[in-house]
């Protein structure tokens, strides 16, 4: 019974033996199963088309990853077998896990490019166009780096005219991102037409501050335009598919918004020409027109109407006096037998309307009342009227008129006769 050992002291012997002999050692598998623990720790296992292996990650290993594992993924874990004691199991504690045949950090873009993909980030719609005429921009690199003296170097070079501010920030290292992301913010609050965020070249590793969703989620949220200008040409990081512009480098971001001043210089000279040349055929147009409406003017004017009229009324005249003249020649030719006729008219008239009065004058003679009244006989009327005298009574006034007389009488006695009729 010398070999006789407690489960304790079996379990112990088996935890060092594995520990000793399986540390820091790489492990290729399929993940099989993935449980990311509230705790921060991550609890997963791999297999192979045989076996099966459970698998831990501690928290302090897990923030330190670029990327997410996933069931079905083929990945290469780092780390030690260790033994829980307690129950006999025993796990790999991983402290670091690769994509098979690809790097973590080139995994972890394309899992952060297609998360931001799906939720918008890099949708045209929501783009900010970049004002033609920048009056004042914002810089968001490190203060001492390189890339802001080529920046203010092409500034100075290409339009001075612009304001430049100067956000100072890491852009390197574990802190970068978030200290980038505060940056962004505080810079979207100065009231610039323009954010240019960027670096110079560098590794992957380098540039990897660009490439975190907290810098990508800052870029998003802004109100001001952002040109992302991170590292060389041949760099493509997630702030540049956020930006409203992807800048190869932060010495072409400024060249793709400022203007060139010389072009511009060049451009008004060639305006100025252009407007001369144009101002040149434009008054030479407006006096022709001038000139032609000068002339229109003086046909239409009315002094030269006046004038037109006057000299056709003068015409009229001339022809008038020589029509009254050519009229009074004919009325002096014929004015002699006018007047014979005119001799004959009248005495044939005045024999024909001495005729008529001869003829009217007896015919008056013949109607004079005086003439029809017989002596003896008178008109008998009362009261302004005709009466016989039977309708006289005694007492009464009448009047006795004949054509030389008038009397008025009173009436002393009536005798009727009787008539013989």
């Amino acid at each position: 019974m010398s070999n006789l050992m407690s489960v304790s002291s079996l379990n112990t012997k088996i935890k060092s033996l594995l520990e000793a002999t399986f540390m820091h050692i790489l492990v290729e598998g399929e993940v099989a199963s993935v449980t990311y623990h509230t705790s921060g720790h991550l609890y997963f296992s791999i297999k192979d088309d045989k076996s099966a292996i459970k698998c831990v990650m501690w928290r302090s290993s897990v923030a330190r990853m670029k990327f997410r594992i996933e069931k079905g993924m083929h990945v290469v874990v780092e780390g030690s077998v260790s033994v829980y004691t307690p129950r006999g199991e025993y796990q790999f504690q991983t402290v670091k896990i690769e994509p098979y045949g690809q790097g973590a950090l080139a995994l972890a873009f394309e899992q952060l490019k297609e998360k931001l993909k799906s939720k918008g980030y890099f949708d045209a719609q929501y783009k900010k166009q970049i004002p033609k005429l920048v009056r004042k921009i914002a810089l968001v690199t490190a203060k001492e780096s390189a890339a802001l003296h080529d920046m203010l170097k092409v500034i100075e070079k290409r339009w001075p005219l612009v304001e430049v501010i100067v956000v100072d920030t890491l852009v390197q290292g574990e802190t970068a991102a978030k200290q980038i992301a505060h940056s962004l913010k505080y810079a979207d609050g100065l009231g610039v037409d323009v954010v240019i965020v960027g670096r110079g070249g560098g590794s992957t590793e380098d540039l990897w501050a660009f490439n975190e969703e907290v810098v990508a989620d800052a870029i998003y949220e802004m109100k001001t335009p952002v040109v992302s200008a991170v590292g060389h040409e041949v760099d493509v990081l997630i702030s540049d598919y956020v930006a409203d512009l992807r800048a190869p480098t932060p010495s072409a971001a400024i060249e793709m918004i400022l203007p060139d001043q010389n072009e511009l210089l060049y451009l008004l000279d060639e305006y100025m020409d252009r407007f001369h040349r144009q101002l040149g055929q434009n008054i030479e147009k407006k006096a022709q027109q001038l000139q032609h409406l000068e002339y229109s003017l003086l046909q239409t004017s009315p002094s030269r109407k006046l004038q037109a009229l006057e000299t056709a009324f003068e015409r009229l005249e001339n022809e008038y006096h020589r029509t009254l003249f050519y009229k009074f020649s004919q009325f002096e030719a014929s004015l002699p037998l006018l007047k014979e006729q005119f001799r004959q008219s009248m005495t044939l008239l005045l024999n024909k309307k001495a005729q008529q009065a001869e003829y009217m004058y007896e015919k008056l003679l013949l109607n004079d009342p005086r003439r029809q009244c017989k002596d003896g006989w008178a008109r008998v009327s009362k009261g302004g009227k005709s009466v016989t005298l039977e309708k006289i009574g005694p007492e009464e006034k009448f009047i006795l008129e004949d054509a030389y007389a008038t009397l008025e009488a009173v009436c002393l006695s009536v005798d009727c006769k009787e008539s013989s009729f």
